[in-house]
């Protein structure tokens, strides 16, 4: 009876090293671990989150950047050198440590903001005004460069040129305005007619003296 208790004993303890001694050669030399946290600004006591910071790996060549709240997750490995850098900040290198154990691993890195003044530059199309004096006065312009530019400041051109550049926001929404504006200014009553404003009749025959009616006649023709 107690023989058969022995060999029980050592049938389990036997059982019990296979087991453990297969789960080390099952498990890694070098596992890899979840890598995660939050990028914070740590200039002043308000700390918020620091956007599309990029996160590399140093010497690997891989990595991720954090998301618009600073959030990041990466897969890493022990002792890897990990590199944070965004504009504006000044970049920092965290080591992770050979002791870590776990296969999960948080972290918050502080980012401090990084100021660099550049010198002032000042450009200048000509040395100094003797010089453009001189570069005026040596200027050739020939009756061809004169022809151009009368064409180019021509009522016509400049008509042309109106129809197909496109307005800007900024004409887009003053024109907006000026509508609404002039929209409003008329509320409740009927706003006045063209055919009883001066400006429009006197305007009307200045144009029929010029004979601009005649000249559309002719286009259409």
């Amino acid at each position: 009876m107690k023989r058969s208790y022995c060999y029980l004993a050592l049938f389990l303890a036997l059982m019990t090293t296979s087991h453990s001694l297969l789960a080390q050669q099952d498990q890694p030399e070098d596992p890899v671990i979840q890598f995660s946290g939050m990028v914070l600004d740590g200039s002043t006591a308000q700390l918020y989150p620091v956007p599309y910071t990029n996160i590399l790996v140093k010497g690997e060549g891989r990595g991720t950047y954090s998301d618009f709240n600073g959030f990041f997750s990466l897969v890493i490995h022990r002792s890897d050198t990990i590199v944070f850098s965004a504009i504006g900040y000044r970049p920092v290198e965290v080591t992770l440590p050979d002791s870590l154990r776990d296969t999960r691993y948080s972290l918050v890195q502080l980012m401090t903001q990084d100021t660099i003044n550049l010198p002032e530059t000042v450009v200048f199309p000509w040395p100094s005004r003797e010089h453009f004096r001189l570069e005026f006065l040596a200027m050739d312009v020939s009756k061809e460069m004169q022809e151009r530019a009368m064409e180019n400041l021509a009522e016509e051109s400049l008509r042309r040129g109106r129809e197909i550049v496109l307005l800007d926001p900024n004409e887009h929404a003053d024109m907006y305005l000026r509508q609404q504006a002039r929209n409003n200014y008329y509320i409740g009553q009927t706003p006045p007619m063209n055919i009883f404003n001066p400006i429009a009749w006197k305007q009307f025959f200045d144009a029929w003296k010029r004979g601009d009616f005649k000249n559309e006649d002719k286009k259409d023709r």
